[in-house]
Formats: C-alpha cells, structure tokens, sequence
C-alpha cells in the first residue's frame, strides 16, 4: 500500500494535564449506578437527557482509547443510545465503533455487531445527506469483511444519491472496500467507470478519477483519452488527478510521453496555481528539450509574479534554482534572465535575495548589460523610498550583486561606478562600506577608470555622513590622487572639510562668545523703571544668539574631531603625507614644494594640538599621535625609503589581498561547478531508454510519491539510504537495566524540526503487564506531542512505542521519564520503572555557515549572549586544534587558510554557524603555544561564543568543553 492509499483516521485530543477518566468516576457522572445498568436505571439517559448521554459517551471513548476494556456497556449502548438521531451522538458513535473491540479473543465477531450493523444500513437510507455521508466515511475505517457484506447494496445505491457530498463518499467507502475485500465488490473498477462517464460534479469525478489510477489504470487511460481535449475545462481538483496520472504512466511507460505530454503544455495555462506548479515540474521529468524547459521556467516565473504568498514565492523559485542545477537547463534559463528580474517588484527581502543570487548566477556576456540596466533602476528607485525597513538591506543586495557583476565583466564597471558614488553620502552606513569596498577594487583593478572614480570621489565627498565611509574616501583619494590638479583638489576639499584653523582657537573663540556673522542680534523687551529720584527711566538688553543647529553647521571632518574620533585624523595624516610626497616628486619648483608640504604640517598639528586640548568629547589616543608625528617627521625628511612604503608598498598590499581574494572565490567556484557536473567514469555503463526494462525504469523514484513522504515527515536522510546502515550506525540508548521487570531501549531519530524515540519494551516477566504506559517528560525548548498509547504485553513479550518530540529552538534537551504498568490479578498499586536520561545534542541542529566581515562584526556587537570557555587540551599543534574545534562543534572557519598558514606561536580565528531555526552562533578562539614551557606544551587560550539567545550560548560552551581534549585510539 503506497502512503497515499492510507486513511486517515480520527484524533482525539485528551488535555496533557487532565486525568483520564476510571471506571469509578464514570459511575459518579453517570448518576452512581452500575455501569452494565447505567442506562436501565438512571432516568435522565432513559427520557433522552442527550447532553448527559453526550458527556458520558466521551468519556467512554476515552476510557477505551486508554486502554479499558469495558464489554459490558457495548449493549447497553446499542439499546439506548444507538437508536438517538441528534447529529453530536451519531459523530461520537463513528468513533466509538472505530476504536471498539469488535471481535472476541478467539478472532469471531461479536454477536452485538450484527445490531450495529442493522443501525448502519438504516444510516445509509437516511433522508439527510450529512449522516449518509459520514457514514460512507465511518465505513471506509471498518476492517471487518463480515460487517461490510450485508451494506454493499446500500453502498452501491449511494452512488445515485441527488447530493454530490454523499456520491463523492460512496466513491471512497467503494475504493476502501474493493481494495481490502476485493470479493466484496469484483467489479468495482467498471461501476466506478461507469459512474465517471456520466458524473457531473467535480469533487465526485475527482475521487473516482483517482479510484481508477489506483486500482485500474488501463481504465483510467481509457477515460482520459476520451476527454483529453476538454481537460482544461475541469476543475482545479481534477486536472491535478490527471497530471499525477500521466506523470505516473510516463514514469512507467517512456513511450507513452509523446502521447500525454501536448495534455501537459495544455495544463501549463490552467487558471489554477496549483495545476500550473505541478503540470511544470511533471514537464521538467517528462522531457529535457529547450522548449519544454522554457515553458516549465516560464510558468515558474509567473507564479512567483501572481502568487501574493511569500512562502509560495519562495518555493517555487527553488525549483527554477534546481532547473539552473542541471548543466543542459542553465542555457535555458539564460535566456530569462529578464523575466526573473520581475520578481523584485516583490517586497519581501528574502524572496530578492534568491532572486539576485538565481540571476547573477545566470549572467553571461550575452546579457549582462540588460542586467545591470535593470539594477541601476532598482538602486535609484531604492533612494527614493525610505519608509519600508528592508530599504536599507535590498540596497546592500542590489550593490553586492553590481559590485559580482563589474568584477566578473569589467567592461561594465564604467556603468555602475557613477551610480554607486552617490550612496556613499547615504545614512545607511552598510550600504555605503559596500560601495565603498567595491570603488576600491575597481580603482585598483581597472586603471583606465582612475579618472573618473577620483572625479566622482571629489564630487561626493564633502557630503559624506558616516566617520568610516569618511576614512576609506581619504585612504582611496592619497593612494591614486596622481596629478597635480587632483592633488590640489584633494587639499582643497580636506580644508574646507576641516573648517577655520588653528581649530582650537576658533573653537575658543566661539566658546567665548564673540560674535559671528551668522549670529543674530536681537533687543529684549523695553521695561519703564522708577529711579529713587521719582523719574521715569527705560531699561533694554542686547542678546545675541547663535544658530540652533551649531552642531550640525560644522564641517563634518571637523564634528568628527570634536567627538573624540582621531582615528579619522591619523588617516587624513596619512593621506596628506603620500599626497605631498606625490605633489613634490610631481612639480619641480622648491618654493611651491615647500609651501604645499608647510599646509599639509600645518593640518596635522593643529589637529595634534586639538586633540591634546580639552575641547574634544575624547582626548585622542597614544596611537593616533604616534602615527601623526611619524606622517610630520616624514614630510620634514622627504627620504626615498619613507617616499617608497607611503606611495608604492600601500598599493602592492592592496593589489595582494584582492589577488587572494579573487582567488579564493574562484576555487570556491571551481568546487561549486564540480559539484554541479555529471562525472560520468570511462567504463560506466551507458543507459538507452528504449532499451530499459520496465522494471528497471520503475525503480527510478517517483517524485509524487517522494512530496508526499516528505509532507508527512517520512523521509529519511541521504546518508542513510542504505536500510542496513539507518539504524545500525545510530547509537541505541538503553534506558533500564537487565534486571528490571521491562526492559527498555531507545533508537533516537533526530529529524529537522522533531525527534522520534523508537522504544522497544520488552516484558521480562511471566506475568501479563497491562495498561503498560511509557510516560516521558521533557527539559530545556522540547515539546512531547503526544501521549504514547498504553499497551497489554504479554509473558516475555515485546512491542515498540513511538514518541514524538517537538523542537523549537536550538539548545541542549534533556527527555526522561518512566514506564508505568499493572500486573494482571494483583491487587497491588501501578508498578513504576523510572528510565535514563536521553540527552539530545545541539550538533544534531547546527550547520555550517557563512558571511561576510562586516556582517560578522554587526552580530558580535548585537549579541548579548557571550559564553568564555577556557582552553584544556592535550593538543599540541594549533592547527590541529582547530580543525578539531571545527568538527566537533560544525562550524565553519571565516578567516581565510593563507592567514592561518605559517607558524608564530599564537593564532586567531573566527567561526560561524547557523541552526536550522535561523539561529547564529559565532566563536572566536584565541590560542597560543607556551614555548617556554618547551614542544610538548599543550595550546593554551579562550574561545568566547556569542549567540543571541542563552541556551545557544551555553550548549554551544558545553559541547566545546566535552570535546576540546582529543581522544586517543
């Protein structure tokens, strides 16, 4: 039986808190009497008292789900209460007659049933349509061929039943039936034939339409040629049907293709999303031609602009990121480019994020300009909308993607530069750093482009807001300012970015009070005084006021040096002195060479003499005035050497780590592609399709089937592929002892967002254990999600109970319990065997992840978990403690191999990894050799972890302080 054969069966929630209900308490609610007289004897169940008959059928019901036995209430039941038409009792009924025990111990049917059986075939031939439909439902759960023989007429007639809600159910109890008790109901598949021929009603056609795929597929195709023209005109429920067929006979039979797939192109224009999704992906399997291909994307991409859901968005363009997958689609989709980029008119950053990625993915030199075009538009039109809180990130996106695109086709650099330059006066500090980091690689990378990036800088650059942007903007301008008008240029902008000097003077001189131009003069109000003489006399008062916004009046390099920020000035420093040495080596006249040198001096010192004053918010820092007086003994020297490191070994250093860089994303790239690329051996056998085997072609999955499984949780891990290796790789935890009464063990199947115990309890006794119930709790974020059902184990016995466990966010869980049980013909109390602890490991939860320097930076400073743990190892060498660091707790090294390469004694590194949830943990270790402890001396050091919730933070400590010590063999 395939999974989307099962029948779904009814649950009934039972609060977790509540007791379940004894037989005692039941005789209470029942009115105190016997129970096998409980409908004899108390009057208001005997004059339909329906509520009290309504309470206490639930907890009957509950009873039995709970292991209780209760024979003697079943006739009792079929008297007084079966008989009832209120709709609430006949539902409850429908499950009372699905869990009770219909049989006796020796495997017959019960004499009662036949009564029951009776009520039912009346509820066939019921005039309301709601009772004759549930129960054709109730029916289709019935596992008992001697009941369901003397309905079959009645069923049967259902299917001429006016109301379309009973036909549809008679179609389900006739497919049930014919499927477990063929002999019931031989010729099934023809009345169900019969039936869809001449059914109107969608949800009817529906179910016998699948009837027939299931059980008579020769018949399902008959029909389908009949009305393969008119497919477009049935319902959404019934054209999804049709595509699993043809997908299904396609699957088993290639040389049918030619024969359904113009049916499948057909339903790719269905007004159903639903249809639309799964007519494409059935397309993508059924044929690998470019035109296929294209119309599957096409229908893709649609979607993804149609559909308002994001989640819908989001899945739908993984499966155009897994058409791109495939060497020979990627050509295809090539061509689309354009249309996927509709796709940002979408809000949601997440859905742009793999939007971007797919099309830089794709680009190609055919049509990289049309892309950029279309990024350009996005970059201006976000500078113009503020009021959405994605703005600012899209923004980021949007230059990172320009940023891939120049560098992989430079030829398109000298497009983009222009537009990204206004973004670095933006307030959106992160956007600005990446534009600013992607001007750096392309002033340095494309020499041609010098001029007009240094243009645009100077253009820019009084307008910039951010102190770091401001930095880097220096840094660019000193290092390729490389004639003298720019360099002129430069100073011009550095003076009136600096405002009046000397700073301090100016400052005390505004401090003071004097008056400014831009100050008001304004004459209080006039007051008639009496002097001691009895004159009159006339009192005003001058007051001058300076302009509200003094603060933002500033210049800003200025604002910058009053906040107590001088490592802006150190940078300026720098910039002046490569410049001035530049401008010297540049022009020949001594008298314009000193006095462009004396200005750059003089900026410097008045900035020295700033920052030892005391007007800055922060005095400046050791650092900063090392590095200023170093820049004013240079420029006072003018030796070659110091002319050498500030204007061509600065470069050299640049050009180093970009080269690294550009080479470390192409062997990034390079493994990507291997990945992606069939390797097909020379001796492997070649496949020819009309050559295979039908069975062989049936073993291929099938891909309903595979969505379904992994709707339901039924998947199993790649790795574990192997049915002999699933569970006998998998430590199994034992939770009792050998000598205890049960015996206990549990296999732990940790899936992505719950954990399923498989417990076997094995009943070491030679007495029979009833109402044996395993009981489990939880510690930390898990949840149990249900109750395991009690059992009755027989004399040495054994069954398996399965638990789930939800998890709700990533921390180390803890799930203990025990397992209860009453010894059939004791009169003592429930007997109790408390279980182990099952310790559940974050590992299981955490996965390898990457980003960038800065992101990394922005969640170090926001996180306000942080959890120190120290190193204790005896592991000498520091690189082999840090791949072990790395594959015991699964994070992922973000500082660069080249960095880490060679040997100094100490060693720094930053890690990251992501959970399942969403969740980040970042790790930063920090390690030394004591050489003077001598060559054996273990590492030594910290790791601090950081992560935004405690419990990360903690397990993540604690899995670090279990495996830091490396265990020999």
């Amino acid at each position: 039986m395939t999974a989307a054969e099962n029948v779904c069966y009814t649950l009934i929630n039972v609060p977790m808190d509540s007791e379940p209900p004894s037989e005692i308490s039941l005789k209470n609610d029942l009115g105190n009497c016997d129970m096998t007289a409980f409908l004899t004897s108390f009057p208001p169940l005997e004059k339909g008292d329906v509520k009290l008959k309504t309470e206490a059928l639930k907890k009957v019901i509950i009873m039995i789900l709970n292991g209780e036995k209760l024979p003697g209430l079943l006739m009792t039941i079929i008297r007084f209460v079966l008989p009832l038409q209120d709709h609430t009792i006949k539902k409850l009924l429908l499950v009372f007659w699905e869990i009770v025990p219909k049989t006796t111990p020796d495997g017959r049917l019960l004499q009662e049933m036949i009564l029951v059986c009776d009520a039912y075939r009346k509820d066939l031939q019921h005039p309301n349509e709601f009772i004759r439909g549930s129960t054709l439902r109730f029916l289709c759960k019935l596992k008992e061929a001697e009941l369901l023989e003397p309905l079959m007429p009645a069923i049967r007639a259902c299917l001429e039943h006016r109301h379309s809600y009973v036909r549809r159910n008679a179609v389900l109890a006739i497919y049930t039936i014919y499927r477990n008790f063929e002999h019931l109901i031989p010729d099934a598949p023809e009345l169900i034939h019969d039936f869809l021929v001449n059914e109107k009603d969608a949800s009817c056609k529906r179910n016998a339409f699948m009837m027939l795929i299931h059980a008579d597929q020769d018949r399902a195709l008959d029909y389908l040629s009949t009305c393969i023209d008119q497919v477009q005109t049935f319902g959404d429920i019934l054209q999804l049907v049709i595509v699993e067929l043809i997908y299904k006979v396609c699957h088993a039979n290639p040389s049918e293709r030619a024969r359904f797939i113009r049916c499948i192109y057909n339903l790719l224009q269905s007004s159903s999303p639903a249809v639309k999704y799964e007519a494409a992906g059935t397309l993508v399997t059924l044929s690998s031609a470019p035109t296929a291909i294209k119309a599957a994307a096409q229908c893709y991409i649609d979607l993804i602009i149609k559909e308002s859901d994001n989640n819908v968005k989001l899945i739908v363009l993984d499966r155009l990121i897994e058409l791109k997958e495939h060497p020979s689609h990627e050509r295809v989709l090539q061509d689309l480019v354009m249309d996927i980029l509709r796709v940002l008119s979408t809000p949601d950053l997440e859905v742009r994020k793999k939007t971007l990625q797919l099309a830089l993915d794709l680009v190609s030199s055919r049509n990289v300009e049309e892309l950029v075009i279309v990024l350009k538009k996005e970059v201006i039109k976000t500078n113009n909308v503020t009021e959405h809180e994605d703005t600012d990130k899209y923004r980021q996106l949007l230059v990172r993607t320009l940023h891939s695109c120049s560098v992989r086709f430079p030829d398109m650099a000298a497009n983009v530069i222009p537009v990204l330059m206004e973004f670095l006066s933006d307030n959106n500090e992160a956007a600005a750093a990446d534009v600013l980091e992607f001007v750096r690689e392309a002033i340095q990378r494309f020499e041609n482009l010098r001029p007009l990036i240094v243009e645009k800088m100077l253009e820019v650059f009084h307008a910039i807001k951010s102190v770091k942007i401001y930095r880097g903007a220096l840094w660019i301008l000193g290092e390729y300012c490389s004639t003298k008008e720019d360099i002129q240029s430069v100073m011009t902008e550095v003076r009136r970015s600096l405002g009046e000097i000397p700073i301090v003077e100016s400052e005390i001189k505004k401090e003071a009070g004097e008056l400014k131009p831009e100050e008001e003069v304004s004459v209080g109000p006039v007051q008639k005084l009496v002097t001691e003489m009895g004159t009159y006399a006339t009192q005003s008062a001058l007051s001058s006021s300076r302009p509200a916004k003094k603060e933002e009046d500033r210049p800003p390099l200025r604002g910058f040096l009053l906040d107590g920020d001088f490592f802006v000035a150190a940078s300026l420093a720098t910039t002046l002195t490569k410049i001035a040495l530049r401008y010297v080596s540049l022009v020949q006249e001594k008298k314009k060479q000193n006095s462009f040198n004396a200005e750059a001096m003089l900026l410097m010192a008045t900035i020295l003499h700033l920052g030892k004053s005391s007007l800055p918010k922060k005095p400046i820092t050791d650092d900063d005035v090392d590095r200023i007086s170093l820049c004013l003994k240079v420029l006072s020297e003018c030796s070659p050497l110091m002319n050498d490191i500030f204007n061509k070994e600065c470069r050299q250093s640049l050009s180093h780590m970009l080269s690294a860089k550009l080479e470390e994303e192409k062997l990034s790239q390079k493994k990507e592609s291997e990945k992606r690329n069939v390797i097909i051996q020379p001796d492997d056998p070649i496949s020819f399709m009309q050559l295979t085997a039908k069975n062989e072609m049936s073993s291929k999955e099938d891909q309903f089937q595979l969505s379904l499984l992994a709707a339901m949780g039924n998947t199993q891990r790649k790795e574990a592929a192997d049915p002999l290796a699933s569970k006998l790789n998998k430590v199994v935890t034992q939770l009792t002892g050998f000598s205890d009464p049960v015996y206990a063990e549990a296999y732990v199947h940790v899936n992505q967002y719950d954990i399923v115990l498989d417990v076997l309890v094995v009943n070491q006794t030679s007495d029979t254990l009833q109402n044996c119930t395993l009981e489990l709790a939880t510690l930390g974020d898990l949840k149990l999600v249900e109750k395991p059902s009690p059992l009755t184990l027989a004399p040495h016995d054994f069954a398996n109970i399965k638990a789930n466990v939800k998890v709700a966010s990533t921390e180390n869980g803890i799930i203990f319990g025990n397992v209860v049980y009453d010894v059939s013909g004791a009169a003592s109390d429930r007997n109790c065997v408390v279980l182990s602890d099952i310790h559940i490991d974050i590992m299981d939860y955490i996965q390898p992840a990457s980003c960038t320097d800065a992101e990394f930076r922005q969640m170090w400073a926001e996180f306000e978990w942080e959890n120190k743990v120290t190193v204790n190892t005896n592991i000498i060498d520091l690189n082999e403690y840090l791949q072990h660091i790395l594959k015991s707790t699964n994070m992922k090294c973000l500082t660069p191999e080249k960095a880490l390469s060679g040997y100094c004694g100490f060693m720094a590194a930053n890690l990251y990894a992501r959970s399942i949830f969403g969740e980040d943990a970042l790790a930063n270790v920090s390690i030394e050799k004591p050489i003077h402890l001598g060559p054996e001396a273990p590492v030594t050091g910290h790791i601090r972890i950081r992560a935004k919730s405690q419990g990360m933070a903690l397990s993540l400590g604690d899995k670090i302080n279990l495996s830091q010590k490396k265990t020999s063999l």
